[in-house]
């Protein structure tokens, strides 16, 4: 069976793709032409939709449209066609607030902190990416906190977790052997003591990790492997470092804990 699809949103659209697209693979035999509609935000722009709606729609079958338009009046435009409207802010809405037992907010407000939390969580992101393991020390007195840790122990995937679901602006610096060698902590971090957090994780784990990017290195050796994190770990301990294992930890995990230590709830 062959099917135009319609989703369409006032924003990014990623809401509305993300649960479509998961809908229509739960039918065996549909082969959806999916139509992605995003900014739709005008009386224009719907009107725009609209046409192209009517233009493809081929009785008997209905175009179906999923969308997370807010506005009534752009919903009203895109209904005027006859398609199938479902919209999925409504069919969610709707039972959540006769639970709760409160009224839906006003959506303009909701939409005014909505892009407030997501111009933080992308200052986050790229205050993460130019501060990435070590490559940028300058601005380390701005981080939420400071991720160090030997190489491949997870600093990088956890500070982009936590700058782009939480809008954390995390540093990373990696520990190399030179810094480990007489357990003196680097000089760029010496300032910062109190934003710093350990990773680490077994010598077994860290070995088959490492094998996966220099296969039978010393860098991946087991031996390697170990002299450097216990170096990394009696630096924590000299120096009072908080410091976490993640050998068996995702990222989710490993950035809950984080969120604890931060006292920030997840």
């Amino acid at each position: 069976m062959q099917r135009d699809i319609f989703f369409i949103s006032d924003s990014t659209g990623i809401t509305v793709e993300t649960l479509g697209r998961s809908l229509l693979t739960q039918f065996t035999g549909l082969e959806a032409k999916v139509h992605v509609h995003r900014y739709v935000d005008t009386p224009e722009k719907a009107r725009v939709v609209a046409g192209e709606i009517v233009r493809l729609q081929v009785p008997p079958h209905s175009i179906i449209v999923l969308s997370t338009l807010v506005s009534a009046e752009l919903r009203g435009i895109i209904q005027s066609t006859t398609c199938v409207y479902i919209d999925l802010m409504e069919t969610f809405l709707a039972p959540v607030s006769q639970a709760l037992g409160l009224p839906v907010s006003q959506a303009v407000g909701h939409s005014h902190r909505m892009h407030m939390d997501y111009m933080q969580r992308m200052e986050a992101i790229n205050f993460s990416l130019q501060n990435d393991d070590g490559g940028s020390i300058r601005h380390y007195e701005e981080a939420d906190i400071i991720l160090i840790g030997v190489s491949r122990s997870g600093k990088t995937p956890t500070s982009v977790y936590l700058a782009m679901h939480y809008g954390l602006a995390v540093a990373n610096f990696p520990l190399v052997e030179e810094d480990m060698e007489n357990l003196q902590l680097p000089t760029a971090l010496q300032a910062v003591r109190d934003k710093l957090y350990g990773l680490t994780l077994t010598p077994e784990r860290l070995h088959r990790i490492r094998q996966e990017r220099k296969a039978d290195s010393r860098y991946a050796s087991l031996a390697q492997c170990r002299h450097e994190l216990g170096q990394a770990e009696a630096l924590y301990r000299q120096y009072s470092i908080p410091y976490l294992d993640v050998s068996e930890r995702s990222v989710e995990e490993i950035a809950a804990h984080v969120l604890e230590y931060l006292g920030r709830k997840p």
